[in-house]
């Protein structure tokens, strides 16, 4: 990914304009930004601006993404920081930078913009600069950060643009709620329309087997074996934190521990999925139906949610006439809430499949109590 980044081939050209990376939330997102990526990134020699949108929810997103500019310039400036430091080759004085503007007043009324500040920085320094912004999506609940994406935009427009420019700059948009991240890209509305979206995938077994290699140069822990420990860690919806929990909770046990894991591992997905259902409800029985009809229907997802069968069915199980409007409305509600997700136009999905699998898993054994 950094290579594509900072040295795109033809082909790749496209993540100049952006690139929005999504994934269901506590899946190790933000973990490899800052021990993965970020290293990888300044070992090929850009400087990277990390902003996290949910380090303080009660500040504005240009706020925060201003201040991490400040800081990042300030280093440039100050002489002996360790930007300078991995930068010295360049000659750029005992004294730092000097810019034209003054930082504190970046993003301000009477200050520099975003693009000014960058593009000098850029072309002053000759390097890439990379803006990763985390939890992206909180940008879209205010007219601020409506307004800071615009001025990203132009900002990678004022850098990008230039004909003879001396460095890129890149801008990596990360977040945990899928449906929005999308849109951030693909609605015309959006500033960054056209740019580049991915998907961040779960970690699999090749990272269960660097745990347990990890762990097993420790003397006297309890470990289940691959297999087992691999299937536990697919049943709590590949979450890392998930995995170390159950594996410290397996040290308590005196039963098998190949006997033993698989159970922690249900309880563990069956707690954690009891927090994420607790807003379905919010959305009452017409939400509750609607999420199964979702949840229960093929994999890719699910079509035809305001058509007549759709709505007869609705209606018979809330007892209720229900109309198209306020199945709109309520799919609207629900992929806020990033209980559900569009896969594509007019088609929905469970926004986190492990939500899926434990609901699933629930109604049929609800259903087997009630035949028995």
């Amino acid at each position: 990914m950094a290579q594509q980044l900072l040295y795109p081939t033809a082909f790749q050209l496209n993540v100049r304009s952006g690139v929005f990376l999504s994934g269901i939330r506590r899946i190790g997102k933000t973990t490899f930004l800052k021990q993965d990526l970020i290293p990888a990134l300044e070992a090929q020699g850009a400087v990277v601006i990390y902003v996290d949108l949910w380090a303080d929810r009660s500040r504005l997103p240009s706020a925060l993404v201003n201040e991490a500019i400040q800081q990042t310039l300030t280093q440039f400036k100050t002489p002996g920081s360790d930007l300078l430091e991995r930068f010295k080759s360049m000659n750029f004085g005992a004294a730092g930078m000097t810019f034209g503007f003054q930082l504190e007043r970046i993003g301000t009324p009477h200050g520099a913009s975003i693009a000014q500040a960058l593009s000098e920085l850029i072309d002053k320094a000759g390097i890439s600069v990379v803006l990763i912004v985390d939890e992206v999506q909180q940008a879209l609940v205010t007219d601020d950060g409506y307004n800071l994406m615009h001025a990203l935009k132009a900002a990678r427009d004022a850098v990008n643009s230039k004909p003879d420019g001396r460095g890129h700059l890149l801008f990596l948009g990360t977040g945990s709620h899928k449906s929005l991240v999308t849109d951030m890209a693909t609605r015309r509305s959006q500033p960054f329309m056209g740019a580049v979206t991915t998907t961040y995938e779960p970690l699999a077994g090749d990272f269960v087997v660097w745990k347990l290699k990890q762990l097993s140069s420790a003397h006297e822990l309890i470990l289940a074996s691959q297999s087992v420990t691999y299937e536990g860690f697919k049943a709590m919806g590949n979450r890392p934190e998930e995995l170390l929990k159950a594996l410290v909770q397996l040290q308590t046990t005196k039963v098998d521990p190949d006997q033993a894991f698989p159970i922690i591992c249900a309880t563990l997905a069956s707690a954690a999925a009891d927090v994420e259902l607790q807003t379905l409800d919010e959305f009452g029985a017409l939400g509750e139906a609607l999420f199964e009809r979702i949840a229960t229907g093929p994999e890719t997802g699910v079509t035809g949610l305001y058509g007549v069968d759709s709505l007869e069915a609705f209606t018979q199980t809330v007892h209720a006439l229900v109309e198209a409007n306020q199945i709109q409305n309520l799919v609207e509600k629900m992929i806020a809430a990033n209980l559900i997700t569009r896969s594509g136009h007019g088609v929905y999905v469970v926004a986190d499949p492990f939500i899926r699998k434990v609901w699933l898993s629930r109604k049929s054994l609800e259903t087997s109590l009630v035949k028995s």
